[in-house]
């Protein structure tokens, strides 16, 4: 799901990091998710991803980026944080042949919102408890088992399930510890002492070796997912190592060696996917690989393996390629120039202002990527990329280890460095890897050498190999530490109009502290803990107020990549809010580190974490490869021991028993003292203080205000935080069941819960499906059930109610009632008598998360749980108090109208979102129900209003409930029928025709065409096409059942419209048949996503790869289920100079299946993806979700099990031919198009003729239309001449400015062009250009 920050009130608090906790409980492993140190996902989870949505939050978001908002949050889920997110790290991807290439977010927040996309890491983002996201989304935009165990007598092992659990006698025998009758604490100190100093358990499946080159290898097996491998090629070098005049080449080199390699591209019709990323100190090249051909059965490993020796030690730099390299990275350059990446320089550059990481963003300079020729490039390349400064990294379904090395000795035991030969001393397997390391980590990559297998001894001839011409400088950090110096810096100011918020960011910097015994372990969780108070104090005392700030956020992180360990602390609020803010953020920290965690929070937190740990272990054997690859170079590149899930638990839970509450009061303090101390002698300096601001704030009654802030001001605001009055916290008493055992029994008597017959005829009360495993049923109270019981994540499961209707069921006098609604519900967090507080420690105690979303036709509530300590028990009684009990609250809906407020004004400071929204807007006429909601109608909501629009929804018959998970038959129909059958029945109201229809706005119209000018200091352009689809089951906006066309001869055309639905769902696919696919429901939806993939590789292939003209161009499909209509979206990011031709490229690529034939392969290929990412997520309990939605809806009744079953056979069976028959349906003409492009820049708005004589007529071309021009035959040539007049508007003031200018054109084919309409006064007015107005002469 999204990571956001949270909503108006929340908090949000990152805690310490570690390889040893469970991912789940750390917002960062290793802390560099927000500068780009995790790599790069595989495609899969990012696949025709919108680059230039990406900074947006979601696909073309017309919504807040905290689309999921917290609710009944228990702990934080991974958050995106205002650290540096995507400067540290730049990929290159590929998938199938189409290369996507972008700035890499280190989050997945752009993606989140695409079915098939949100993949979040399923063992990973499983069990993060929280309270209700709201993720509401326009669819339009969207270590642990050793082989080297310690063997003490006090070490735990991991629990079996009917044992009790840790937590449950923990918290007391770790407090109450002291009192002890028999306690001899000299011998416990010395017991503890022992314990603490002894060696972590390393990885039992690690395999450790090292070629005489000096290339290492790491290799890992892991079985999921089955007969595929993760392999990584990472070179140790970076834009640290660049001198002053290469800032930019080890970024150019990854583009060239990687896009011009020739057995990367023989891999393409493998159904490999491959990628590669540059940061500050490494060089990644990924290759996603089946283990064998699907025909043949031949190995792939040694190919992908050569692929990879290609790329990294034999490139060929041809002049060709570097050329076109070179468009596409200054294309990217501009590309990635938002406002959001620019506050991460700042931040950057002022944390590290005293070394080159402040200079040295793998992007480079402009002025510097256009001058390099080959050569130069090379010479770097030679200086740097040999195998004795690389690492291969080896994780998936590789059963014979020897096997691998003997093919890994095979392919680059030959290569070898160029030029320099000479004597090199190995004085340890990984010794002579240490020089290469910046900053250098002790015993970091080295690890323990008992547990490496390495392919040298050391009894062998010395080898020869090319010495470094130096060895890499560390990096050189000025640390955060007492006694340093005490000249606090002032805070920095950022100010730019294009920012909407106040940030402010503290941050302080230590060297980072390995994690390699059990001490170090422990300091890990008292850290956690400790911070995990932090958030909850923070998000709960202030969400039942209006608080001064947005987010509160408290970051403590490790960073191989930039050699240290940063705290941040983040204070995000409206501007006029700023100073209490701040004042409120310093005053809890104060609190936390002056009064320290109480032991009911001790003991809850504790708790939380060895439950979430627990359920990792018993996880251990169904993590993807992608999450342990980027764990194990996560932890190689930190110096931590690398241990798998189970042992971690061990472990964990070993030292959770030596913790006591003043040792993590006490630690926890420490973190907290550069705030906490701020301006005294003995307190750590801050590294830096940064605050971003706007140029210009919006003051109701007012207007547009300049904004003014000082460094004196922040400074003070610090001070006066720290001389609030502070209190110890009180304990909390938390419920250990929201529904008690009394008022479930009265529930059942009043209720009578049963379940009912499925059919007319029979009498059977479920329907099993053997296949898919899938069971459906219905209560007595109406409510349709479906569950899957799957062992695919142990003992855990998740939960889904989906209620038809959504935004689609606002009116003309409720616009945004459903979106606020939801948010407002989200905000307020509170059920029956329980409070938001004691809801969220519920959610704690129980590990469950919750989500909220809504869409335009849907509104869902979804639940993660575990099955440990009734954890499935609870999370329905939680679903049933929401739907029973839910409480409304007048100052929850004010925040959540304040923030959709304060969204819309924040769109037009940003070029994709402005964009976006035009075109919306101008594609389905104005509707509102499609894009945020404006201030009008935000001002026109009240309580009721939006509580009405949303519960009203909320009825039996017009839900349905999906549960996929690890629990028995017996269990959850026990949990169905208790608290899903006692849920009261209410008859649904007739949904379908209380919405207002949904029109496509027709043509011709004065914003088919659009433009959005954008004043910034930087030149950037994107553009958005975008025309109608049909629907997900065949149905147009028209109303128009494209079966009915395509099966007319099946059909009885006298037949209803019902009796024609039934015909449908009678249909059973013939697997190889025309007739068959042609009559399945899925029809359309198979067809055009296969149509999608064609055209994505398409667009790549033109647009960028060819033609140069964009770094990132994607095709999306949004198809809907209950409303009639689909459409789809070409983004496409470029220059102000080329966005135009991008444009009328993009639509030449859609216009031109015709005329260049799709080929077999291209459908092969196609097919290829779609089925392996099918195959892959159907290990997720979270896709299973999404393919059992809509089985027993009435709403969409052509949605049955066949669409589960056939998918599989449905792809293998599509033909061409198919996919033209869906193409036919695809409008991309003239008239339907939708187009607008938006330039931002200095001269942004002002007069085209800017723009050189080539684009100018290229962009005028696709503008300008000629239709029955003066009784002139078609074949005729016009010459005519236009004075034109320009008008700029810019983003903000809408003021108009006028330019005049001649242009002639040539007119060979009048009908080529879009009409000019003639108007009674003899001026020409241009159809598709709402911003331009012509006269003729």
């Amino acid at each position: 799901m999204a990571s956001s920050p949270l909503s108006a009130a929340a908090a949000a608090t990152t805690m310490a990091t570690s390889p040893y906790l469970p991912p789940s409980l750390h917002l960062h492993r290793g802390g560099d998710r927000r500068r780009g140190f995790i790599p790069a996902r595989p495609l899969a989870s990012r696949q025709r991803r919108p680059s230039s949505l990406a900074h947006s939050g979601c696909r073309l978001s017309l919504l807040p980026p905290q689309r999921r908002h917290i609710l009944f949050r228990a702990k934080e889920k991974q958050l995106i944080t205002t650290r540096p997110c995507g400067i540290s790290k730049l990929y290159t991807d590929e998938v199938d042949g189409r290369a996507i290439e972008g700035l890499s977010l280190g989050y997945p927040g752009c993606v989140s919102c695409f079915q098939g996309c949100n993949r979040s890491r399923s063992y990973r983002a499983r069990y993060t408890p929280g309270v209700f996201l709201d993720k509401s989304a326009c669819l339009f935009q969207k270590h642990l088992a050793g082989g080297r165990s310690v063997k003490l007598a006090h070490i735990l092992h991991a629990l079996g399930p009917e044992e009790p659990h840790v937590a449950s006698t923990l918290s007391d025998a770790v407090l109450e510890k002291s009192g002890s009758t028999f306690w001899d604490p000299e011998v416990e100190n010395a017991e503890l002492e022992g314990f603490l100093n002894a060696p972590l358990p390393s990885h039992p499946k690690l395999h450790r070796g090292q070629l005489k080159n000096g290339l290492r290898y790491i290799i890992l097996p892991n079985k999921v997912p089955a007969n595929r491998f993760e392999a990584h090629m990472e070179v140790h070098v970076g834009s640290i190592d660049e001198e002053e005049d290469e800032q930019g080449i080890a970024h150019m080199i990854e583009h060239v060696a990687f896009l011009g390699s020739k057995k990367r591209e023989k891999l393409l019709g493998t159904g490999a996917r491959s990628n590669a990323y540059t940061d500050f100190h490494h060089t990644v090249f990924h290759i996603h690989s089946p283990t064998s051909t699907k025909d043949s059965d031949a190995d792939l490993v040694p190919c992908v393996l050569d692929a990879l020796n290609e790329i990294a030690f034999h490139p060929k730099f041809l002049p060709s390629r570097v050329e076109k390299e070179r468009r596409a990275i200054l294309s990217e350059l501009q590309m990635m120039n938002t406002i959001e990446y620019r506050i991460d320089c700042q931040l950057l550059q002022h944390l590290h202002s005293e070394n080159k990481l402040s200079k040295r963003f793998p992007i480079g300079l402009e002025e510097q990527i256009k001058k390099w020729d080959p050569e130069k490039i090379q010479k770097f390349h030679e200086r740097w990329y040999f195998p004795a400064n690389a690492t291969l990294y080896l994780v998936g379904d590789i059963d014979d280890i020897p096997k691998t090395e003997a093919q890994i000795e095979f392919v680059f035991g030959k290569t070898l460095p160029k030029n320099e030969m000479a004597n090199l001393h190995t004085p340890s397997t990984f010794g002579a890897m240490a020089n290469f390391l910046v900053p250098k980590l002790p015993g970091g990559l080295a690890g323990s050498l008992s547990n490496e297998r390495s392919s040298i001894s050391f009894d062998q001839p010395q080898l020869t190999r090319r010495e470094r011409q130096a060895v890499r400088p560390p990096v050189e950090h000025k640390w955060s530490l007492p006694g340093l110096g005490h000249n606090t810096k002032p805070p920095e100011i950022f100010q730019h109009e294009l920012i909407q918020n106040f940030s402010f960011n503290m941050f302080c910097k230590i060297p980072v502290s390995q994690v390699c015994t059990y001490g170090d372990l422990r300091n890990v969780l008292m850290k956690r803990i400790f911070l995990t108070a932090l958030h909850f104090r923070i998000n709960t005392r202030y969400k039942s107020s209006n608080p001064p700030f947005t987010s509160i956020e408290l970051d403590h992180s490790d960073s191989g990549r930039e050699g240290c360990t940063v705290t941040t602390l983040t204070v995000t609020a409206e501007p006029k809010n700023w100073q209490s803010a701040v004042k409120v953020a310093v005053q809890e920290v104060r609190r936390l580190k002056e009064f320290g965690v109480t032991k009911g929070e001790l003991t809850r937190y504790m708790d939380a974490l060895l439950k979430d740990s627990e359920q990792l272990a018993a996880m251990v054997d169904s993590v993807p490869s992608v999450d342990n690859l980027e764990f194990i170079m996560e932890s190689d590149a930190l110096g931590h021991t690398i241990m798998d899930q189970r042992q971690g638990h061990e472990s964990l839970v070993t030292v959770a028993e030596t913790v006591t509450l003043e040792e993590v009061n006490s630690v926890g303090a420490e973190v907290l003292e550069f705030i906490s101390d701020f301006g005294k002698p003995t307190a750590p300096l801050p590294a830096a203080i940064v605050v971003c601001v706007p140029s210009r704030v919006h003051i109701d009654g007012v207007g547009e205000t300049e904004f003014k802030i000082y460094p004196h001001e922040i400074t003070d605001s610090i001070v006066a935080g720290l001389e609030e009055p502070i209190h110890a916290e009180p304990e909390l008493e938390v419920p250990k069941e929201l529904i008690s055992q009394a008022v479930l029994e009265e529930l059942r008597v009043q209720r009578r819960p049963s379940f009912v017959s499925m059919s007319k005829e029979g009498n059977a009360t479920k329907l099993f499906d053997k296949e898919t495993g899938i069971i459906q049923c219905r209560l007595s109270n109406g409510i349709p059930v479906n569950y899957k019981i799957t062992k695919n994540e142990a003992r855990c499961g998740v939960m889904r109610l989906i209620v038809c209707g959504g935004r689609a069921t606002e009116t003309c006098v409720s616009k945004g009632a459903v979106v606020v609604g939801v948010r407002t519900l989200s905000e307020g967090g509170c059920v029956g008598n329980f409070s938001r507080e004691q809801v969220e420690l519920f959610c704690v105690n129980h590990l469950i998360n919750c989500s909220l979303e809504s869409t335009e036709e849907f509104i869902a509530m979804e639940f993660r749980f575990t099955l440990r300590d009734n954890g499935m028990r609870a999370a329905f009684q939680l679903l049933h108090m929401v739907l029973e009990h839910s409480v409304w609250l007048e100052d929850a809906f004010d925040r959540a109208r304040q923030l959709y407020l304060s969204y819309y004004r924040s769109i037009p400071k940003s070029l994709e979102r402005s964009t976006a929204f035009k075109l919306m807007l101008a594609m389905v006429n104005g509707d509102e129900r499609f894009v945020e909601p404006m201030p009008e109608s935000l001002q026109n909501l009240t309580l009721q209003s939006v509580k009405d629009a949303v519960m009203k929804q909320f009825v039996a018959d017009n839900m349905e409930v999906s549960i996929v998970g690890d629990f028995t038959e017996e269990d959850i129909e026990a949990c169905i029928l208790d608290y899903l059958g006692t849920v009261s029945t209410a008859k649904s109201p007739n949904i379908e025709q209380s919405f207002e229809p949904i029109m496509f706005r027709p043509f011709p119209s004065d914003v088919h065409f659009q433009q959005v000018f954008l004043k910034d200091t930087d030149e950037r352009a994107c553009a958005y096409i975008a025309g109608p689809a049909a629907s997900r089951w065949g149905i147009t906006a028209e109303g128009r059942d494209l079966f009915c066309l395509i099966n007319a001869s099946n059909m009885d055309d006298e037949k209803s419209n019902a009796d024609k639905i039934i015909h449908l769902e009678e249909k059973i696919v013939e697997k190889n048949g025309e007739s068959g696919i042609r009559s399945h429901p899925l029809f359309f939806s198979i067809t055009l996503g296969l149509l999608a993939e064609i055209i994505n590789s398409r667009l790549f292939t033109t647009v960028r790869d060819s033609l140069g003209l964009t770094y990132d161009v994607s095709f999306e499909l949004s198809l809907f289920d209950w409303l009639n209509l689909g459409w789809y979206v070409v983004s496409v990011t470029s220059t102000p100079s080329k966005v135009y031709k991008a444009v009328d490229a993009c639509k030449n690529v859609l216009r031109g299946l015709h005329s260049n034939k799709i080929a077999q392969r291209e459908l092969d290929r196609a097919k290829r993806t779609l089925l392996m990412r099918h195959e892959a997520e159907t290990k997720s309990n979270a896709y299973w979700l999404g393919l059992m939605a809509h089985l027993q809806s009435s709403s969409i009744p052509r949605k049955d099990i066949s669409c589960i079953k056939d998918l599989t056979s449905l792809y293998e069976a599509a033909k061409i031919e198919d996919i033209y028959v869906a193409y036919e349906h695809l409008k991309v003409d003239d008239t339907s198009l939708f187009c607008c492009i938006g330039v931002a820049g200095a001269q942004a708005g002002e007069d085209i003729s800017e723009l050189g004589d080539e684009e100018l007529d290229s962009s005028w071309s696709s503008w300008v239309k000629v239709e029955e021009p003066w009784d002139a035959p078609p074949c005729a040539i016009f010459h005519v001449t236009f004075v034109t007049s320009y008008r700029s508007v810019t983003g903000r003031d809408g003021y108009l400015q006028e330019k005049k200018k001649k242009i002639s054109l040539n007119f060979k084919q009048p009908l080529d062009f879009v009409a000019l309409i003639p108007n009674p006064e003899g001026v020409l007015r241009d159809s598709c250009a709402a911003d331009r107005e012509m006269g003729m002469l």
